[in-house]
């Protein structure tokens, strides 16, 4: 193993004080390459060097500047994206068609903030006879990004982009997993010229004391953080100490409404397809399907036989059509939900660990089980991997109820013929984002975020500057 990532503070990339770790491929659970984590010393290195760029350099004041290097990076990134792509491939186990997605994602949201960043507009009212009150926009400080393994190159970039358009300086805590494909992401952004010293840092650790520390920290203004909802309630509270602004998009259990007058066999793929990127490890992924009565045999079926087709493999295969999960722990995770689900609740269709060469791997062929019960923890609990709940409803009402039923709301889909009733139901989901006829459609434009357990804020959009930029008021009179 020759390849090392490391940690980046100080202008430089540089070995942390901690110990070597080792990252593997899932899909083989081969060791692939090393990474060198951070202390206790380095963080704070990193935090008070981002603090001083911030508060004592040009950068929150040089939007012309943020944007030209917001655009170079998308350059530099879109210049090495078949470099990256294989080893997004390797570390994370997502297929060649999802790496190849989620690095053109990031390129476009960085060329969408580079663009915002010389609109970032305030408002000036005459209050009376020469009293003037004056809006500003300003970046919010330094901000500390936790970035997940399930997409490290998305979910960085959907970050970092606002933030650095708003003007802030940012501390990042890279999951270790996928810790290579993060320094070769972010060496697109430090190898520019004209990049200040200190506007990022990035440090890597295995466990979350160091992540506990920037948010506890008192020179972190606010916390950035893609991840499960235990996670981001550990994250809030740590937090309170300092009242820091908290942007957290948590975790998801999306349902999808499958109408009466609904295209079967039009709806069936996308509904697969809806449920297994990634394995299955997307917040958004649909984990419930919700089906009329009156087409739940005809539906179960031909998901059964969609699902049982699925060809499970390594991601570089370009015949796989779902890869690995993440590691080996939680493979068996999913397979002791599996064994557990056999006597609590009715499985049309088992997964398994296959056989042969994939037995080595995180493998773990797509499971659908039939649940009645709210309250069961099929229906409750985020699972995070393939596998994939139905359920029976019997009228609009019942739809509504059962799908906002859970205490997430990050994201639901409707299914049907009918584009008004599918509108008028969509405005009943509680839930941060809704498609019709589709599912997990994501682009820099549009704002997701979640409603309850599922978090607070925005990311994308316009909206995604807010979470990154604070409003002062100015007052003055001319007499």
């Amino acid at each position: 193993m020759k390849q090392c990532s490391q940690n980046y503070y100080g202008n430089c990339w540089q070995n942390g004080s901690g110990h070597l770790g080792v990252s593997y491929d899932p899909a083989t659970w081969q060791p692939v390459s090393e990474y060198s984590c951070a202390t206790q010393v380095d963080v704070e290195e990193a935090i008070t060097a981002a603090r001083y760029a911030f508060d004592s350099g040009t950068w929150p004041h040089q939007p012309r500047l943020r944007a030209e290097i917001l655009y170079e990076f998308a350059e530099r990134l879109q210049a090495r994206m078949q470099e990256i792509e294989p080893w997004l491939v390797q570390l994370n186990g997502k297929l060649i068609k999802e790496a190849r997605g989620e690095i053109g994602a990031a390129i476009s949201e960085l060329k969408y903030y580079a663009g915002l960043t010389r609109n970032l507009w305030g408002r000036v009212a005459e209050i009376d006879d020469g009293c003037y009150s004056m809006i500003a926009r300003e970046g919010a400080g330094v901000v500390g990004i936790i970035v997940p393994w399930n997409a490290p190159v998305t979910l960085l970039i959907r970050s970092l982009a606002p933030a650095l358009a708003a003007g802030c300086t940012v501390v990042i805590k890279v999951a270790h997993q996928t810790s290579l494909v993060h320094q070769m992401v972010l060496e697109c952004l430090t190898q520019i010229g004209t990049l200040p010293k200190n506007i990022v840092c990035s440090f890597i650790e295995e466990n979350a004391d160091l992540s506990k520390l920037m948010c506890e920290h008192p020179l972190i203004d606010v916390i950035s953080f893609t991840g499960s909802s235990r996670t981001g309630k550990k994250i809030a509270a740590a937090a309170s100490g300092t009242l820091k602004r908290l942007s957290l998009e948590l975790g998801g259990k999306a349902p999808a409404i499958v109408l009466p007058d609904v295209n079967i066999e039009s709806a069936v793929n996308q509904l697969v397809a809806g449920a297994l990127p990634m394995a299955g490890q997307q917040c958004t992924a649909i984990a419930r399907i919700l089906v009329e009565n009156s087409r739940f045999e005809e539906v179960t079926q031909r998901l059964v036989s969609a699902l049982s087709a699925i060809k499970v493999g390594p991601g570089a295969d370009p015949v796989s059509q779902m890869g690995p999960l993440i590691d080996i722990v939680n493979r068996d995770r999913i397979v002791k939900l599996i064994d557990t689900a056999k006597s609590q609740v009715k499985v049309h269709l088992e997964g398994r660990v296959p056989s042969g060469v994939l037995s080595k791997g995180a493998f773990v062929t797509p499971t659908l089980v039939e649940v009645e019960d709210l309250n069961s923890p099929f229906i409750q609990d985020e699972i995070f991997g393939p596998f994939v709940v139905i359920e029976r409803f019997n009228s609009y009402a019942e739809a509504i109820e059962r799908a906002n039923a859970t205490r997430f709301g990050l994201a639901a889909s409707v299914w049907g013929e009918n584009s008004e009733l599918a509108r008028k139901l969509s405005s009943k989901l509680k839930s941060g984002t809704v498609w019709l006829n589709c599912h997990n459609r994501l682009f820099a434009e549009a704002e997701t975020g979640g409603y309850r357990e599922s978090g607070y804020g925005r990311l994308h959009g316009l909206q995604g500057l807010d979470d990154f930029m604070s409003t002062k008021h100015l007052y003055w009179e001319d007499h």
